[in-house]
């Protein structure tokens, strides 16, 4: 990972480099790593002192590119992010990822049994672990995903270990909390582009929800599948899915309140956008699927019509908001850049503001599609950045974002381009 891009730094070599800003860079990717300095200067070869004078700039004002190219291996990390962009850039990173699949891959996770050795620790209290549940997805919805990366593997054996200990009553209630857990696993790995890691974890909420028997949270949990199957290459199967779970909850879900309606409601925008993505994937089926999206959306429409205003039952951030971005969503898949523009802009700012600032940065990400497709360059940088100050992860995390970025670096933007070169090397892209 570190080898082929220090071939192309070590021509320039590190002269002039600002050590107080590769320091704080080390300094947090350290801690990410979960190192002490005695730690990580225990795998350099070096004391702790020589790691505090690293980190601080003052006794390495100009590192050698052979030092960089050693931490950036020790860290795991591309030697570039050590170079360029802010000193706690959140990125996508490989290692997190790597433990949250670690964890669903565990016998005690996909078997909700305990772990080898854990059959008498005492699991979390069932009012703590609604909290801790509670605070993943106010994480989410306030864009911190590489929060959330570090936070889900203990997240995960917390709940799992609750599910196992518990009995009766209370371990219905932590069924419940384990398949909330699940699905804000598969809803961050959809955001870092792992549509693999997101089915895995959406198949096994599904399974635990309908162990708690909750029909809100069973629908809900049919909501991230379906969304983790269109990320992983299966929107056919995911739109179907997603229709087959309605109908079979529906009698339960509208009788639930707001969390069931919400749920009911949501799994229409995911089948929609299944199909949105089907009609552009497979040009055999792209009429049909495309029909079929706007129906889907107004049934979506029908269930936000009986709430009122501002909803966030189960963090759906389920409203007649929401429909709005999805149509908008829909029409940036289907490359119908002038439609999706005007569903942007049509949305009256209110309704836009009550959303959590996870959903109003993605209609600006969207929004900057759609602007991109329209041709409209100059405009999408602008939209970009407007998200990027919302949400900074919600750009510089996601590789569906960053991809954009790439692109528009390619077509041109104009007297954006600065703007965008700016942006691009925030985001740690050459």
């Amino acid at each position: 990972m570190v080898g082929t891009q220090s071939v192309c730094l070590a021509s320039r070599g590190s002269k002039g480099m600002d050590g107080y800003a590769v320091g704080r860079r080390i300094a947090y990717w350290r801690e990410r790593r979960r190192l002490t300095q005695a730690d990580f200067g225990a795998l350099m070869g070096q004391s702790r002192r020589w790691v505090q004078s690293l980190e601080s700039g003052v006794r390495q004002a100009d590192p050698r590119l052979s030092v960089l190219e050693n931490a950036a291996r020790v860290l795991r990390i591309p030697l570039v992010w050590l170079l360029s962009g802010p000193a706690d850039a959140e990125r996508v990173d490989a290692v997190e990822l790597e433990a949250i699949r670690a964890v669903l891959y565990r016998h005690d996770v996909i078997t909700s049994t305990a772990a080898d050795g854990d059959e008498a620790a005492e699991p979390v209290a069932l009012d703590v672990l609604r909290r801790q549940v509670a605070y993943g997805w106010d994480a989410f919805q306030a864009s911190r995903f590489t929060l959330l990366s570090r936070l889900l593997p203990e997240l995960l054996t917390r709940t799992n270990r609750a599910a196992a200990r518990y009995t009766g009553e209370d371990q219905t209630v932590a069924y419940c909390a384990l398949a909330m857990a699940l699905c804000l696993t598969e809803a961050v790995c959809v955001k870092f582009g792992s549509g693999p890691l997101a089915a895995l974890a959406g198949r096994r909420a599904v399974v635990v929800a309908e162990r708690c028997g909750d029909a809100a949270v069973m629908a809900t949990a049919a909501c991230h599948l379906c969304d983790a199957m269109t990320e992983d290459g299966q929107p056919a199967a995911a739109a179907r899915f997603a229709t087959a779970a309605a109908a079979r909850l529906e009698p339960y879900l509208v009788s639930a309140g707001p969390a069931g309606l919400s749920a009911l409601g949501a799994l229409y925008l995911k089948a929609a956008m299944a199909q949105a993505t089907l009609a552009a994937d497979n040009s055999s089926t792209a009429s049909d699927a495309a029909r079929a999206v706007p129906a889907l959306l107004d049934r979506a429409a029908q269930h936000a019509a009986r709430l009122d205003g501002a909803n966030n039952a189960l963090w759906s951030a389920f409203n007649a908001a929401n429909v709005s971005l999805y149509r908008l969503a829909t029409h940036v898949q289907l490359a119908q850049g002038a439609e999706a523009v005007a569903v942007a802009t049509s949305m009256p700012a209110p309704d836009i503001d009550q959303l959590p600032r996870e959903r109003r940065a993605h209609r600006l990400v969207d929004l900057a599609h759609a602007y991109t497709l329209a041709g409209q360059r100059t405009a999408a940088v602008d939209a970009l950045l407007a998200a990027e100050r919302e949400a900074a992860e919600e750009v510089r995390s996601r590789p569906r974002t960053r991809r954009l970025i790439e692109e528009l670096s390619l077509l041109g933007t104009g007297n954006a381009e600065a703007r965008l070169r700016a942006l691009a090397g925030r985001c740690g892209l050459p």
